[in-house]
């Protein structure tokens, strides 16, 4: 992480907002822990949270996702409508917690932090590091923006109803984004026919246990067959894959199908999974017969795969800063001079669609 982006002569004001008092202090201790940052004030329950966010006008605020009064979905849904503050979810790592994150996702959470159990527990001072580095990253998206995309998305007014695709031009599509994905990707997925003539793969960094939730909100809002990646899989035409949260995956050819492969090699630039990989694999596998879209995110992931995919010829779009919650991934591989295309989200979808052969 490059710390120049951040002032380091004005600490960023947190508010934890959890209904157990020692999850208030636990995660209080942690963040003041770090010298960037200062907790300003906690709250025992959404209702207190909001009035706190109003006065308080945090930069930052952490979110328990259960709890009384007011839901913490319900809890973020007014925040992001009435003090758009980045928000930091904490959720447990069931499948409840899970599918309950992909929902704050949609209306505009950050990122999340999964409680190492369902319960109080003080392992959540394992996860100590990760709180703090979410939270520094938070204080410097554009959550105005995020809040007007997700105010923006409907989905019965998304939904595709088909496009006509005459002479197909690539084999596949690859999609790389980070903070402030979801949002980016549920935008774009959605406004992808069922008639999609190449296959789909996604990198979207998240927590462990986290992507296979996330894979299924992507195919309840759109006409694809969404799921999460595992070793084997055959990847076929109106498919979108993404990468389960701790492994990298590469895409590999075999008799005339396409086919997942997960690695369990160490990140690369802290991340893992990672769209270099997937990217790379992609140029690999296909050469130029690839489209290659960066979403928002920090960082500098999918340049390197970028710029592979680029030298073989491969037609490479960027998200444009103007639509980005935080122009890190997207910006570094516009430097790096081999991108085709820098859009706003919403003519991304129709871009991928054009590239690959159709028409709208």
């Amino acid at each position: 992480m490059n710390s120049n982006i951040f002032d380091t002569n004005k600490k960023i004001k947190v508010l934890v907002v959890d209904d157990s008092a020692l999850m208030r202090k636990i995660i209080t201790d942690i963040l003041n822990s770090d010298s960037r940052i200062s907790v300003v004030d906690t709250a025992r329950n959404g209702v207190e949270g909001l009035e706190k966010a109003h006065i308080l006008k945090p930069d930052v605020i952490t979110l328990d996702v259960e709890m009384p009064q007011k839901s913490g979905i319900e809890t973020l849904e007014e925040i992001m409508k009435t003090i758009p503050t980045p928000v930091i979810m904490l959720s447990s790592l069931t499948q409840e917690g899970a599918q309950i994150t992909q929902r704050a996702f949609s209306l505009g959470c950050v990122d999340c932090v999964g409680k190492p159990s369902g319960h109080i527990s003080l392992n959540l001072a394992e996860v100590g590091n990760e709180i703090i580095e979410k939270v520094i990253i938070a204080s410097t998206v554009n959550i105005k923006r995020a809040a007007k995309i997700s105010s923006e998305f409907n989905i019965s007014n998304r939904l595709p109803i088909g496009a006509s695709f005459q002479n197909k031009r690539k084999e596949i599509l690859v999609i790389g984004a980070s903070t402030g994905g979801p949002l980016a990707l549920q935008q774009v997925i959605s406004s992808i026919p069922a008639n999609f003539p190449v296959p789909i793969a996604i990198v979207q960094h998240m927590p462990l246990n986290f992507t296979s939730s996330f894979a299924k909100r992507l195919e309840s809002i759109s006409q694809l067959h969404v799921m999460e990646g595992y070793e084997g899989l055959e990847l076929c035409s109106g498919m979108a894959v993404v990468a389960p949260s701790g492994k990298h995956m590469l895409l590999k050819r075999k008799n005339d199908g396409i086919f997942c492969n997960l690695s369990d090699a160490p990140p690369v630039l802290s991340v893992k999974p990672a769209a270099n990989i997937l990217f790379m694999s992609a140029a690999d596998e296909f050469s130029g017969k690839v489209v290659c879209v960066i979403l928002t995110g920090m960082g500098r992931d999918g340049t390197d795969g970028a710029i592979a995919l680029h030298s073989k010829g491969a037609h490479i779009i960027a998200e444009s800063k103007e639509t980005c919650i935080i122009y890190g991934m997207p910006k570094s591989v516009i430097e790096a001079g081999v991108v085709d295309q820098v859009l706003p989200l919403h003519d991304i979808a129709g871009a991928i669609i054009k590239c690959v052969g159709g028409a709208l």
